[in-house]
């Protein structure tokens, strides 16, 4: 059994194919646990049900055909190790740029731009600017503080605080400066990524928000374009992305080319936990390939053991909660592969109908073809 959309995103249904013969066998409207327990009450003589681990399945499944011995599917179980690797990768960007051996020198002089905490082109620094400007040029042309106030129509403190100050960036102490915010703890790992070459404010967003950071995108957005893009970027290769060093590691040895090998090798030499994250991912694709689903404790407990890896650990006790099926899913040849190929046929067979029929005449193609 599997899900195929309705209209994706929004509407999605169930597809039950016969692994044996390799034929669907039902169409069901929804995913809903109670639609499918119903389905296999009335066929009690199913014996083996191939799925994945979503819960409204496994639920459906138990009280519809508590008989039946459910095997947990492996490619989803393969997906569901490389979205973890991907985001333990993610926690460790530094360890992906090579070590320079060159000291960095430029640090003096970025100094001074921290300076001025409004960079050239902020709506308040311009403006400050402008009226500092001609406040000041008034007063050289012999007007009276007074006189001024009423020719610019502000009021005589303002006058006089303008006056005192010798350059624009002395008025920049308003209401908005160094006022803490939520993002304040997350700048220097902002920095960090600005500086390893990420310049993605979207991509920047998403990283911190892993790391629990609670507001939107548009903070993250206003810091990269005030504060972030005026900064000089290192010269260099670019570094891997962490996409591309999960792919290396989820790919066997023997087939990944010479030249991943050596970058996935620096990576690892950087970092101690990418070198444990590669031996759990390629100690659980022995097991996977080899149906050794005996050793699955085993590596639970192992993987639940990795501190500096919460992704992977998360991972391994989230299969405790359907052990039995998972441990059937590494053991039993069975699996949901069969029923991908029906479900692009239903793509197919909506796209002929130009989504304009119903579910009983999608169900009826779909079993008579």
């Amino acid at each position: 059994m599997d899900e195929y959309a309705q209209r994706k995103g929004r509407i999605y249904g169930t597809v039950l194919v016969d692994v044996e013969t390799r034929r669907p066998i039902d169409l069901l409207p929804d995913r809903e646990a109670d639609t499918l327990a119903a389905w296999l009450a009335e066929r009690p003589g199913i014996e083996i049900i191939c799925r994945d681990r979503a819960p409204f399945f496994a639920e459906g499944a138990t009280r519809g055909a508590p008989q039946a011995l459910q095997v947990a599917d492996r490619w989803h179980l393969w997906h569901n190790l490389g979205e973890a690797a991907e985001k333990s990768v993610y926690r460790h960007p530094g360890c992906l740029r090579p070590t320079s051996s060159q000291p960095e020198e430029p640090q003096e002089e970025a100094e001074p731009a921290a300076l001025s905490p409004w960079p050239t082109g902020h709506r308040f620094a311009e403006r400050t600017r402008a009226k500092h400007a001609t406040i000041h040029a008034l007063l050289a042309a012999g007007h009276s503080k007074r006189s001024v106030a009423r020719q610019l129509g502000m009021t005589l403190n303002t006058i006089l605080r303008f006056s005192r100050a010798t350059t624009p960036e002395e008025m920049f102490t308003g209401q908005w400066q160094n006022r803490a915010t939520r993002l304040d703890d997350y700048k220097p790992y902002l920095d960090q990524r600005w500086q390893e070459g990420c310049t993605n404010a979207w991509k920047l967003w998403e990283e911190i928000k892993e790391q629990g950071y609670p507001r939107g995108y548009a903070s993250v957005r206003d810091y990269v374009s005030r504060t972030l893009r005026g900064k000089p970027q290192p010269v260099g290769p670019r570094p891997p992305s962490a996409r591309a060093v999960t792919r290396w590691i989820l790919t066997h040895p023997d087939a990944l080319p010479e030249g991943d090998q050596l970058h996935l090798k620096v990576a690892m030499a950087n970092c101690p936990e990418l070198t444990a994250l590669a031996e759990h991912v390629r100690s659980f694709a022995h097991m996977l390939t080899h149906l050794q689903g005996d050793r699955l404790p085993e590596r639970i407990e192992a993987a639940s053991a990795t501190a500096e890896l919460p992704s992977l650990r998360h991972f391994a006790q989230h299969l405790l909660r359907d052990l039995d099926a998972v441990m059937a899913g590494l053991t039993l040849p069975w699996n949901s592969g069969v029923v991908e190929g029906h479900v692009n046929r239903i793509k197919m067979l909506k796209r002929q109908m130009f989504g304009r029929a119903g579910f009983e005449l999608l169900r009826k193609r779909v079993l008579l073809a």
